[in-house]
């Protein structure tokens, strides 16, 4: 009966899945595997910040229209907001403003993207203005030595760029750099320094603040350019390098050295943004053909939420799957691993370090913790003082790791804080007890088995199709549930044990 009862559970679930997915594929026209040439992204800035009873002021500069990109179908939200939009200085400017507010407040800003491709260039006959770069003292005198040295050995304004940028960049800068940059030298520090020095040259030069559009990713860094005039247009120079030019993926959002936003008023203020490539289209267009007879559907999708849970979601959707995998591999195949579901959150922090970079930091940390943790035996430690000092071993190992990695200049190695920590200690743990037990040798192969099924969890994992699917049609994962479901009533040979048993089944 119970048999019976899982068959026709599964059943349901299959049906229900499928039967959504053939609606949502058939009748929405849901696209089925991932537009490639899909040039259009949502990007979302989120503000926040606690107000306390006093007109309230928010300025944000808002992205601009370049060659490479047009902005469409800005929205504003706020909630008893005032909201300005004006132009200063080449840039766009909004404004929220309100009499009297009280406790944490939240603004967005959000707009489409669309790549344009536009082959003019940006050009003005009319010189701009240099600003004064306002050094004094000692910081003049570096100033203007630094430039005759640069221009001494430059042709043109290219060159004297590039071997500016060269200097400032330099990891062990000249005394005139370091005493101009001062103690922390920051990259927008670097910019500024840049900027300032250019404009003591008679170069008009000014920093160019923007973001890298990405198919999806949450609280995006900043990235620095600099325009620099010459020849009666504005040519991009990558501050690090000094070469010239901006990547395809460059989203121009203001320029100046103002920050992205100010807050009057207020106080705690942050400012979160998110990009996501737009999956949206397809919808629209099922509307417009009237496809869609019962919207409700679409206004309870993923689609509706907000950009920066979307991106969480597209992660966590991938989960199930490397689930399914692992079931496959222990249950039919006959995989030993550590733990049940170790190797998916393993596989999960891979998705940052990449794959060979995170077996070699994943190896490191065990084979290290492994060592102390037969160390701790010797002590004859009860269990929970024993597990929470390996806890606080794998941290002290993690910190050290990526500090040494960075000194090294090895930047992969600093996404070893990505791993999960309980995880890697109680996999220490069980590989320690399985060592002392039945011997080294087996806690060995479960170590392996659990990186090679953490590997092949990262590979279907971080595939494309994969990954749209389970997100535009999540259903699917109540076939994913029912194949699950399936596979736990099986109890026949699993194919790593068919060699072992194979007399017996002869027999």
């Amino acid at each position: 009966m119970n048999r019976l009862h899982l068959f026709f559970l599964a059943l349901f679930l299959t049906i229900i899945g499928f039967g959504l997915f053939l609606y949502k594929f058939l009748m929405l026209d849901f696209p089925l595997v991932p537009d490639e040439n899909a040039y259009t992204w949502n990007i979302e800035a989120h503000i926040g910040f606690n107000a306390g009873l006093k007109p309230i002021k928010v300025s944000l500069f808002l992205p601009q229209n370049t060659n490479n990109f047009t902005i469409v179908n800005e929205n504003f939200i706020s909630r008893g907001y005032g909201i300005n939009t004006m132009t200063k200085d080449f840039n766009r400017i909004a404004s929220w403003s309100i009499r009297r507010t009280t406790g944490p407040q939240d603004l967005y800003y959000s707009a489409m993207v669309r790549r344009v491709n536009k082959k003019k260039k940006y050009v003005s006959m009319i010189p701009p203005e240099i600003q004064n770069p306002n050094f004094e003292g000692a910081y003049l005198e570096a100033a203007e030595s630094l430039i005759a040295e640069i221009r001494a050995k430059s042709a043109d304004t290219g060159s004297f760029v590039a071997e500016l940028l060269k200097r400032i960049t330099d990891p062990r800068p000249d005394y005139n750099v370091s005493l101009l940059l001062g103690k922390q030298a920051s990259k927008p520090k670097m910019i500024d320094l840049a900027v300032r020095l250019f404009s003591k040259a008679g170069i008009p030069t000014r920093s160019v603040h923007g973001i890298h559009l990405r198919e999806h990713a949450r609280n995006i860094p900043l990235a620095h350019w600099l325009e620099v005039y010459d020849n009666n247009e504005w040519q991009f120079y990558d501050p690090v390098s000094g070469s010239t030019g901006i990547p395809d993926d460059f989203l121009v959002w203001w320029r100046g050295e103002e920050p992205l936003a100010t807050l009057e008023g207020g106080k705690n203020l942050s400012i979160a943004l998110s990009t996501l490539l737009s999956q949206e289209e397809a919808i629209y267009s099922a509307v417009e053909r009237e496809r869609i007879k019962k919207p409700l559907l679409l206004k309870f999708s993923l689609f509706d939420l907000p950009i920066q849970t979307q991106a969480v979601y597209r992660i966590l959707l991938v989960v199930p799957v490397g689930a399914l995998l692992l079931v496959i591999l222990r249950n039919i195949v006959g995989l030993k691993t550590f733990g049940t579901f170790m190797p998916v959150l393993i596989a999960l922090a891979f998705r940052e370090t990449e794959l060979f970079y995170g077996i070699i930091l994943f190896t490191i940390l065990i084979a290290l913790g492994m060592s102390i943790r037969l160390y701790l035996e010797h002590l004859k430690l009860l269990l929970v003082p024993r597990l929470a000092s390996v806890l606080i071993v794998v941290i002290l190992l993690m910190v050290g790791l990526s500090i040494l990695t960075h000194e090294l200049g090895l930047g992969r190695g600093i996404s070893v804080a990505l791993f999960p920590m309980v995880i890697l200690t109680m996999t220490i743990e069980r590989m320690s007890i399985e060592w002392e037990e039945v011997g080294p040798f087996e806690a060995f192969q479960q170590a392996v088995g659990s990186l090679i099924a953490a590997t092949l969890a990262y590979l279907v994992m971080t595939t494309k199709y994969v990954e749209h699917l389970v997100f535009v049609f999540p259903e699917l994962l109540l076939v994913l549930l029912a194949l699950t479901l399936l596979m736990g009533r099986y109890s026949g040979y699993r194919l790593f044990e068919l060699r072992r048993f194979k007399e017996l089944s002869r027999k």
